[in-house]
């Protein structure tokens, strides 16, 4: 005789995410709740496929007073999420895009990827590449999306990411390399990865420490590596960990300039540390930025807080000191 057991839940995150002991998840699509908008009007937003195959939207801003006269950077955010959460149209990721669009007087495109556990590691990364070459396809197009045209500076590309994002920015700074010949005339000139985060299988100090009242604790930060890294892999994999025994070094890798941003509270802190440490030993353009008192994702959670204006000035200087060669 065969018995079969009811599917029961293994990892619930309320409201938002439940994994089956099958397999299965099922997914909530949580009320949004109303956030204040400061830059009502001021920036105009749209949703465009760019991934037909795996229905990929990613969201498109633009100052509303945008004219052919000023030629626009470009901007990418990524979400963050542990790599099992988030998207474009939630309201937090939606909001600081408007407030990045207004700020940086950039075109900010907001990709969603493929979610874990349904699509683990590498799919987010390899979305993230899609999302570039999209932008290629419209740079080199004789009938571009008409948000781009006479305003787009495809020269002058940044591309930045959020905890799970910053992963996928590292990932997309090593992959297309110092220059991005793969993707010209597109032409990234630096990445900025916010709280990125990155694993492995021995603790950091700021792991071991955090605090009590962060909301990104060490506990959710594994339940999300297990569900997210290749099946029976560790949080040593490279796509985890940089600087894991598997990963390949990247001493003589060629890389543009990178931003990398914690804050002082942020259990991933540590490990974001001894990333900019090594990539600067090894003699590449990077500058870390450590805001005092703010736990993982301030910059979302609090957009117009005192450590959230001075991040915003510290990515303008980052735009205007890398836009030219």
């Amino acid at each position: 005789t065969t018995t079969t057991t009811t599917p029961y839940v293994v990892e619930d995150f309320p409201g938002i995410l439940q994994v089956y002991s099958d397999g299965s998840t099922v997914r909530t699509d949580l009320p949004t709740p109303e956030l204040a908008v400061h830059e009502e009007g001021t920036v105009i937003w749209k949703d465009v496929l760019f991934h037909p195959i795996h229905g990929l939207y990613l969201r498109l801003y633009k100052p509303a007073s945008a004219t052919s006269s000023t030629k626009l950077p470009i901007f990418y955010y990524i979400h963050g999420g542990g790599f099992c959460l988030g998207s474009r149209t939630r309201p937090y990721c939606h909001k600081y895009c408007l407030r990045l669009a207004s700020d940086l007087q950039a075109i900010v495109i907001a990709p969603d990827y493929r979610l874990a556990p349904e699509n683990r590691l590498p799919a987010a990364i390899e979305d993230g590449f899609t999302a570039v070459k999209w932008l290629q396809a419209q740079a080199l197009s004789d009938n571009p999306d008409t948000w781009f045209t006479d305003v787009a500076d495809f020269d002058r590309v940044f591309i930045s990411g959020d905890s799970a994002g910053g992963n996928i920015v590292h990932h997309l700074a090593i992959g297309l390399r110092a220059g991005s010949p793969e993707v010209a005339p597109v032409r990234v000139r630096g990445y900025v990865q916010l709280a990125s985060y990155f694993g492995g299988t021995e603790r950091v100090k700021s792991e071991l420490e955090g605090q009590k009242e962060a909301h990104w604790t060490t506990e959710l930060s594994d339940r999300l590596w297990k569900l997210s890294t290749p099946v029976g892999e560790t949080t040593d994999h490279p796509l985890v960990n940089p600087f894991g025994p598997a990963s390949p070094s990247l001493e003589s890798v060629a890389l543009d300039p990178i931003l990398a941003v914690s804050g002082s509270y942020d259990i991933l802190k540590d490990r974001i540390v001894d990333y900019a440490k090594r990539l600067k030993e090894w003699g590449k353009k990077i500058e870390y930025a450590e805001f005092e008192g703010v736990d993982h994702g301030f910059f979302t959670a609090q957009p117009y807080s005192e450590s959230s204006n001075k991040l915003m000035q510290l990515i303008k200087r980052f735009i205007t000191e890398n836009s030219s060669n």
